[in-house]
């Protein structure tokens, strides 16, 4: 039994949802009618109430299937009540009370009031309703590219993990279902507020013949009996139905709020007494003119200046309070009387301290100041530790503090970033703006100022904050300045990480790993891997964007083939061969390997002009095989550029290293690659293929 009702208790609202149906069938009494009837009105209220409170549309995701039931239950008892008023003329004492409630002795004006109500939620309410959320759903759809996009800029950039990018890409597919839903239920409001004129008018022609055919009675007592009836079921089927319609209308009105509807409007109101004090202004001067209703006027117009006084005095009570506290922030602590600096550099360890040069600096103009202040709301120090925490789970390598200061020399909106010393990067943003990224078909023009983003290239606008979402609904990827700022960092120091790799941070990676492989370390270094050599291959690896996590197998790789080597650029290939399965995940897009080929006859050139000398072996190619090659990849690049991936030139392990070294002048950020350091499940595709066919079609000559 204890089961059993468990069972029901879980599937409740099935089972009511069941009843509800088989009130369209089984007669109710009219005790039990009564009963339900008050439910349902309350049940109307409650939700008007819900829609009212709530600051998310997604708060009360059930409505859209609410709506259907509570419409249906609502049907169920109109079909009940119609069968109680054409069998007896009478259908219960919650009926009869609002039919004599609007009737009011006249039921001419009863059937007009009714008629009112019922066009009313038609006609304005219903209709309106089902507009907005006809137009939501349409602009949610459209919306919903340039918000993923949005979202994986924000990833990308650091701003949030990939579980709270799950979230909020959770959350917009959630909101277009929604909306889609809401499209679909608004037809259900307006399909029942066109039954309940049907039924009204079954229920007063069919009484009034069925009363006088089957009754007997004469049409005045038979037409009065029928109309209190039928005009009293009308109104309490249409006050819910009211109440429902203007919820519906209510949540797909709702803009996106911190706070509820009772909140925002109070707190708005109550934002401009000005205009509360205007409005009772002009409720004077109305009052004061000849035959107007001077009492109700001037009532409320001296009720809209006392409004308007405290208002304003509690407004200038919080202004006081905020300078205080503001004035209270701002002073200075007392200080002692500093040295001057003379004095100051006396002292030859105070000299030294201007010798020193930071990893990473980045100064900021006057106008970017707030980005970076914490106190003042800036978020850039935030982000760059979540970026560094990243960077540090992905590539093994943990990047030095930034240090972050005001450049005096800079324009306002512009900052720069140095590399031990020197400066690498610089750009510029506008703060009250936002980055608006060009797709390569846009679905519209929108206004802005033209510029280039600063990390990737990509023609961009500047918009207003205004413009965002219709941007964001032709297509543009719309970034806020922090964003564009902190990307930009991020991806400098990506650049120039080998650079920060230093030989106190090679020896703290490998204490590190004496935590988990302390017999490793200990046959290693430094008897056999020196901390030189440790670095050199380290750096080689961050220098083409291979993680240095596993650094178990860099170790043993190195001790292995140091048995037969001592070159660093043939541990440093070994390693990579070791690596592979860590290169193929990081250069692989959904099991795909996008890349460029070279001709074999490419590559037999290729290797004959290897040349070695005192310092090892480079590539002496003449022009006219250099520049063949490099023609053809700066017309494959844009191909990789189109896809969003980096772009990749596969070769053989004998000439990788040195065609890397040679081709990173002209593609800093091409990746070569050899065969060996792809697993053999990756699907290889290739989007080009270099030959030593010339612009003209004719043969390059070799060397």
């Amino acid at each position: 039994m204890r089961r059993l009702l468990q069972l029901a208790a879980k599937n409740s609202i099935a089972i009511g949802v069941v009843v509800i149906v088989l009130f369209l069938i089984i007669p109710l009494p009219p005790q039990l009618l009564d009963v339900l009837l008050v439910i349902n009105i309350a049940l109307s209220i409650m939700i008007l109430m819900i829609t009212m409170n709530i600051t998310d549309a997604l708060e009360f995701s059930i409505f859209p299937s609410l709506l259907l039931i509570t419409t249906l239950f609502r049907l169920g008892m109109n079909v009940s009540t119609t069968r109680l008023i054409l069998k007896n003329g009478y259908a219960g004492e919650v009926i009869a009370a609002f039919g004599n409630l609007i009737t009011s002795g006249n039921v001419v004006i009863g059937f007009i009031i009714f008629f009112i109500i019922v066009l009313v939620q038609f006609l304005v309410i219903t209709k309106g309703a089902e507009r907005v959320a006809e137009v939501a759903a349409r602009f949610t759809l459209d919306a919903m590219p340039g918000k993923q996009m949005a979202i994986d800029a924000d990833l990308n950039s650091g701003l949030i993990d990939e579980q709270g990018a799950r979230q909020r890409r959770e959350k917009i597919q959630k909101e277009a279902d929604f909306y889609g839903a809401m499209d679909g239920a608004t037809k259900i409001v307006k399909g029942d507020a066109v039954m309940s004129l049907i039924i009204t008018a079954i229920n007063l022609i069919g009484g009034i013949i069925i009363g006088m055919v089957m009754g007997g009675g004469d049409i005045a007592t038979v037409a009065s009996q029928y109309s209190k009836a039928t005009i009293g079921d009308g109104l309490v089927s249409q006050l819910p139905a009211l109440m429902i319609s203007t919820a519906t209308g209510m949540i797909v009105t709702r803009s996106v709020s911190e706070g509820s509807l009772n909140t925002d409007v109070i707190g708005q109101f109550a934002a401009q007494p000005n205009a509360i004090m205007a409005t009772g202004a002009a409720l004077v001067f109305l009052a004061i003119m000849p035959n107007t209703p001077h009492v109700p006027l001037a009532i409320v117009a001296v009720l809209l200046f006392t409004l308007s006084f405290f208002i304003n005095r509690r407004m200038r009570v919080q202004e006081e309070a905020e300078i205080a506290a503001q004035v209270q922030e701002a002073a200075p602590p007392p200080l002692e009387a500093a040295p001057s600096e003379t004095d100051y550099y006396k002292d030859i360890n105070n000299v030294y301290s201007l010798l020193s040069v930071e990893p990473i600096e980045m100064e900021v103009g006057y106008s970017l100041i707030p980005l970076v202040d914490e106190s003042s709301g800036g978020k850039l120090i935030n982000r760059i530790v979540i970026f560094r925490r990243q960077y540090a789970q992905e590539m093994g390598f943990v990047i030095p503090t930034v240090r972050l200061h005001d450049g005096s020399m800079l324009g306002t909106n512009q900052y720069i970033v140095r590399i031990k010393g020197e400066e690498v990067a610089k750009g510029e943003i506008l703060v009250d703006y936002y980055l608006a990224l060009e797709p390569s078909n846009p679905l519209g023009e929108i206004d802005g100022i033209e510029t280039i983003e600063p990390a990737y290239g990509i023609p961009s606008r500047w918009i207003l904050p205004e413009n965002k979402e219709m941007a964001e609904i032709y297509g543009y990827t719309v970034i806020d300045p922090l964003s564009v700022m902190l990307t930009h960092l991020s991806e400098t120091i990506k650049q120039y990480a080998y650079e920060l790799l230093t030989r106190t941070e090679t020896i703290q990676i490998v204490e590190n790993l004496k935590k988990t492989s302390p017999e490793l370390v200990e046959e290693a270094c430094p008897q056999i891997v020196s901390y030189a050599l440790l670095e050199k291959v380290l750096r080689s690896l961050l220098m083409e964007g291979i993680p240095i996590r596993d650094m178990v197998t860099i170790l043993e790789t190195m001790v292995d083939t140091m048995n037969s080597t001592r070159d660093p650029d043939l541990i440093t290939e070994a390693v990579r061969s070791a690596l592979s399965r860590t290169i193929t995940r990081r250069f692989c897009e959904n099991g795909q390997l996008r890349v460029i080929t070279l001709d074999s006859e490419v590559e037999r050139r290729v290797v004959a002009s290897l040349t070695k000398n005192d310092h090892g072996i480079y590539l002496s190619m003449g022009p006219d095989l250099l520049q063949p090659i490099i023609t053809q990849i700066a017309e494959c690049v844009p191909k990789f550029a189109d896809l969003g991936i980096a772009p990749v030139l596969l070769t053989s392990q004998v000439i990788r290293i040195y065609l890397s070294r040679l081709l990173r002048q002209y593609f800093p950020n091409l990746c070569v690659l050899a065969f060996n350091e792809i697993v053999g499940t990756a699907q290889i595709q290739s989007l080009g293929n270099i030959t030593l066919q010339n612009a003209t079609g004719k043969k390059a000559v070799g060397i």
